[in-house]
């Protein structure tokens, strides 16, 4: 049997990703007509039509779809293994791309830097923070190696493993603070008094689901982009917040005079990593769960 080339198919997964032949070429560094020969040469050797094409324009077929799925997870797995043999076979050294998301980011990375110089030395990370439906774009691309998330959450071609529960708490200035019952009873709050993240980042499904926050007349209008506004917004009298464990270790809550109360008994988010299905990094994903589980505020692995 012949291999397909797979520089070329490398060629033919950047022209899904780009939709456009000449920002492909330019980001694969050659010229467009070396792309569109490439593409030409992989559709001879499957004897089937990749790509739809019209004057300037083209779709990918339905197999060329289901070529670019295949070839994206070879492509994964050839770097994985020249990174493999590069390190004469050892799995702790190599480059770790690793990304999360906003609200665990500004948490955990200076303390996962340290714990990696101190467990991992050989390697070297990549670290990426972004909304968790761009970081698992990223990683079926190919992009990211492993996710650290809040979960649940659907990870489409991933496997998943907690590491933590992180709890959440209830923030009110405090002067409010003496409107909170113990144990918090949210029903007591005013109307549209507390204030969430906007709906692209999952901390607040999170909180609404984890703190059994079904009156939904109690959430404001205004909605924050990150958790270091929801602090402000709660440190100006203006209402209250969720704010999970974590931030507050991580001394969010400083310098304000923010009192934090602990949520309903089972108001929490898990924190977990993410791969992608089929690695052969799992040894090194395993030991990173076990470095990363003492940093969360409940740990989940001995």
């Amino acid at each position: 049997m012949k291999w397909p080339n797979l520089k070329h198919l490398h060629y033919l997964v950047t022209l899904h990703q780009e939709q456009h032949f000449h920002r492909a070429a330019q980001r694969c560094n050659i010229s467009q007509s070396t792309l569109s020969t490439a593409i030409q040469n992989l559709e001879e050797h499957f004897g089937s039509q990749l790509l739809e094409r019209e004057h300037k324009t083209f779709v990918f077929t339905s197999l060329g779809l289901d070529v670019v799925a295949r070839s994206k997870v070879l492509l994964q797995n050839a770097g994985e293994l020249v990174e493999f043999a590069q390190n004469a076979g050892s799995w702790d050294k190599g480059q770790l791309k690793l990304g999360t998301i906003p609200t665990i980011a500004p948490f955990l990375f200076q303390q996962m830097i340290g714990a990696f110089a101190s467990f991992l030395p050989g390697i070297t990370l990549e670290l990426q923070e972004d909304t968790t439906a761009n970081l698992l774009e990223q990683m079926a691309d190919g992009k990211l190696d492993l996710l650290v998330l809040a979960l649940p959450m659907a990870t489409p071609g991933c496997k998943q493993m907690v590491i933590g529960h992180d709890p959440f708490h209830l923030v009110a200035h405090e002067k409010l603070s003496n409107s909170i019952a113990t144990p918090v009873d949210l029903k007591s709050l005013p109307k549209h008094s507390i204030f969430l993240l906007q709906q692209e980042h999952c901390m607040t499904e999170h909180a609404v689901s984890a703190c059994n926050l079904q009156h939904t007349d109690l959430v404001s209008s205004l909605t924050a982009s990150s958790l270091y506004t929801l602090v402000q917004l709660a440190d100006s009298k203006l209402g209250y917040t969720f704010v999970p464990e974590l931030a507050i270790n991580q001394g969010i809550l400083k310098q304000t005079q923010l009192n934090a109360f602990p949520a309903e008994a089972r108001g929490f988010r898990e924190i977990g990593i993410v791969w992608r299905s089929g690695t052969t990094r799992m040894q090194l994903f395993r030991r990173v769960a076990e470095i990363l589980s003492p940093l969360m505020p409940i740990p989940t692995l001995s």
